[in-house]
């Protein structure tokens, strides 16, 4: 048995450090796989298809499997000893996307996180970036050097003619010497390099959208695994540091948006107002902090609820403009908003009115949003008053702005209360608390005592020891009894709120101590995973026999 220290995780893809039998790899990689699994030679192991059935994988499964385990979606073996899976002929499912999602779904529900995934025969320059997104890490030179006995130059944009080797496109050592089949492989370990750098910033999401429009079957992969939705957001942090670039239609989908705009709809709670003013996106970020926003709020003048309608979020109550991704996104600036942009968005924001209770609606939109805009109205029967004449930030639509909004009364927005809604999904007492800080380093205090603060990194809440009394027993994760001298480890999990994802503030209860920090797994991998940090602590609290 090896060790698998996983360093960096973005979605299913990770990179870290494979130690076995004395070999040491920095995945994702490609190797020559007789040198970490030299049995493979000799495993009189047939090639039984991935679509096989349990009868038909048990009639040849080896009595003596060992790392790596062979997995089929009809059949995984106990793994409880294993440091890595292989999934036999997995080359061949990448021609048939609905089952290449299904299947991977179905070995990914059954498997530990920590594993690594070997996927034989697979990995070409064109193939490596669906492949890590999907969640494999290791792989074998087999296929490039079928392509290079076929007499193909491979890049990551496909494979063309072997005389491409002496024209330039290239420059690595295999193209100096006219070598195709050292090229071939060197391109394959430069992508799988790169991909590697864009886990690692937590934006292979944007690399994949990129590569797969060449290949249609890995588009196909792309949105399926969008849409079977739960293995994607289950690996999805809450909050990266990487800018959220949406530049396609596909990034409507991502789990990211979708979780937001859900919680949106699910978990927020709009202050107490039955008024919402739509009002433009900026290209600064957050909102408020831009020159047409300052424009807009002076006209008006906090009455009513701001909501900024937005592409690929759809709706962003002004109380939430920190949370990521709003203030972490960038998009191409057209105006144009095709059709299918359009129904997801209408679609957001019908549900986003309609189950908030808004009674009257004022759009201060143009352009493609003015559209969304007019056709939610239509759909859900509020009454929803336009406000723009020509260019929204002009004196007259400025005007009409401030008319419309003259018998509407002041909203009272807590900056912390839409947010902790949003992040936790329950109402927390913050009557009591004076909000201290300029916007938005904002900190609520009861008396002398902090209790919660606003990361401006991220937009989240991070409570105190104190804040989490008022949290009612959700985002733990419970430990045996000690204290911890650092990060929390997954061995020492004994349970975890299932709702806890990457990077969401959580509290650790043990017998001995208690500790603040941020998740570094979700909570159900948290107890699945064999080894790993669980929770990067912040602050630890010495304590007997008691917990919050």
């Amino acid at each position: 048995m090896g060790t698998y220290d996983i360093r960096h995780r973005d979605g299913l893809a990770k990179t870290g450090v494979l130690t076995l039998a004395g070999v040491v790899l920095q995945l994702p990689a490609a190797t020559r796989i007789e040198g970490v699994f030299p049995h493979l030679l000799t495993w009189p192991h047939p090639n039984v298809p991935p679509g096989a059935t349990t009868d038909e994988v048990l009639a040849h499964y080896p009595s003596d499997a060992e790392d790596p385990v062979p997995v089929y979606a009809s059949y995984i073996p106990p793994l409880h000893d294993a440091t890595a899976i292989m999934l036999p002929g997995w080359h061949t499912v990448l021609r048939d996307p609905p089952r290449y999602v299904a299947w991977l779904a179905a070995i990914r529900r059954a498997t530990p996180p920590d594993l690594v995934w070997y996927a034989p025969a697979a990995a070409l320059p064109q193939t490596a970036h669906i492949l890590c997104y999907s969640g494999f890490d290791l792989f074998d030179y087999t296929a490039v050097d079928l392509a290079t006995a076929q007499q193909k130059f491979c890049l990551p944009t496909g494979d063309y003619p072997s005389d491409l080797t002496s024209s330039g496109v290239c420059a690595c050592e295999g193209c100096s010497e006219g070598d195709l089949s050292l090229h071939n492989r060197l391109s394959l370990n430069g992508e799988l390099a790169l991909i590697a750098y864009h886990i690692r910033q937590g934006t292979l999401r944007e690399l994949v959208e990129g590569r797969c429009r060449l290949f249609a079957d890995h588009v196909a992969v792309m949105r399926l695994l969008d849409q079977e939705g739960r293995i994607m957001e289950l690996a999805t942090p809450v909050a990266r540091a990487a800018q959220l670039a949406a530049p396609a239609t596909d990034s409507l989908m991502r789990a990211e948006i979708r979780r937001f705009a859900e919680r949106v709809i699910h978990r927020y709670h709009p202050p107490r107002t039955d008024v919402a003013v739509l009002l433009p996106c900026s290209a600064r970020k957050p909102y408020s902090l831009s020159r047409s926003h300052h424009l807009l709020r002076g006209a008006i003048c906090g009455r009513g609820h701001e909501v900024i309608l937005t592409s690929p979020l759809g709706p962003v109550p002004r109380d939430l403009e920190l949370v990521y991704p709003a203030a972490h996104y960038d998009i191409p600036v057209t105006g144009y908003w095709d059709r299918e942009e359009r129904g997801v968005i209408g679609g957001i924001l019908a549900e986003y009115l309609t189950s908030h209770g808004y009674q009257r609606v004022i759009a201060h939109l143009d352009g493609g949003a003015g559209e969304v805009a007019e056709e939610v109205a239509a759909t859900t029967g509020i009454p929803t008053e336009f406000t723009v004449g020509g260019d929204p930030l002009s004196r007259h639509s400025l005007a009409m702005l401030s008319d419309a909004l003259d018998d509407v009364p002041r909203a009272d927005i807590d900056p912390f209360d839409g947010t902790l809604r949003w992040q936790f999904g329950c109402h927390i007492q913050m009557r009591d608390l004076r909000i201290r800080g300029r916007y938005p380093l904002l900190t609520a205090w009861s008396g002398h005592v902090r209790v919660f603060s606003i990361d401006p990194g991220r937009g989240l809440v991070r409570p105190t020891f104190d804040g989490w009394r008022r949290i009612p027993g959700i985002y733990r994760v419970r430990i045996d009894a000690f204290v911890p001298q650092g990060d929390v480890l997954a061995p020492g999990v004994t349970s975890a709120d299932p709702d806890i994802r990457i990077g969401d503030e959580v509290l650790v209860e043990g017998a001995l101590a208690l500790a603040t920090g941020r998740a570094a797994m979700a909570g159900p991998d948290m107890c699945s995973a064999r080894h790993g940090v669980a929770v990067r602590v912040r602050k630890v609290k010495k304590i007997a026999g008691c917990t919050l």
